[in-house]
């Protein structure tokens, strides 16, 4: 097993990358994500998976041990082969991955591009006592500390006397349909459903 590739960036584009290792150039299949994370020079270390088929040997890097280990537990799951794994984490981070199958959240992994509500299921299903155990997610609706327009809309929420549990579970949905909702309009928002 291939666990890790340091060595000279060659070629990249969103999709993959070829490093040069003594000579060697390696063809690795990437996410968005670790595309986002690329370093400017051209030394470069990528965790690696490598999954070995009949027909193929192909080679995934990550820029994160913790995107690879995402990877390894969803390919795990009945349904999902490498390219939907790929897919899921070029759509969402990591982080909103692990989230969502620790709060039972079907219509953000549903939300990816062909995922059907059953592979969302399952993936909730298979997943969540291991992403649960490994990544010491709670149940409850974690907000990252370098998301302060969320933690703002909470705050206020809070002052104005709604649960901060319940209304943190509403304002995670009001960003999943809305990304880049201001802090006043998730209030407003959160309002209306609360």
């Amino acid at each position: 097993m291939i666990a890790q590739i340091k060595g000279r960036l060659v070629e990249k584009s969103p999709t993959d990358v070829v490093i040069d290792c003594n000579g060697v150039g390696y063809h690795i299949n990437i996410s968005l994500h670790t595309y986002g994370l690329l370093p400017e020079g051209e030394n470069l270390k990528l965790y690696t998976f490598l999954q070995i088929k009949e027909d193929a040997h192909t080679l995934y890097g990550f820029m994160e041990k913790q995107e690879r280990e995402l990877f390894k537990l969803l390919l795990s799951v009945s349904g999902v082969g490498a390219s939907t794994a790929r897919t899921m984490l070029s759509s969402l981070q990591p982080s909103y991955i692990i989230q969502a199958i620790a709060s039972n959240d079907v219509a953000t992994i549903q939300g990816v591009k062909g995922i059907g509500a059953k592979t969302a299921q399952r993936v909730i299903l298979d997943l969540k006592e291991k992403v649960l155990k490994i990544y010491d997610a709670s149940e409850e609706v974690s907000i990252t500390s370098n998301n302060t327009i969320k933690e703002e809309a909470l705050s206020a929420l809070e002052v104005l006397g709604f649960n901060r549990k319940a209304t943190g579970k509403v304002i995670d949905k009001i960003t999943a349909e809305v990304p880049n909702a201001s802090v006043e309009q998730l209030i407003k928002q959160a309002l209306k459903i609360l």
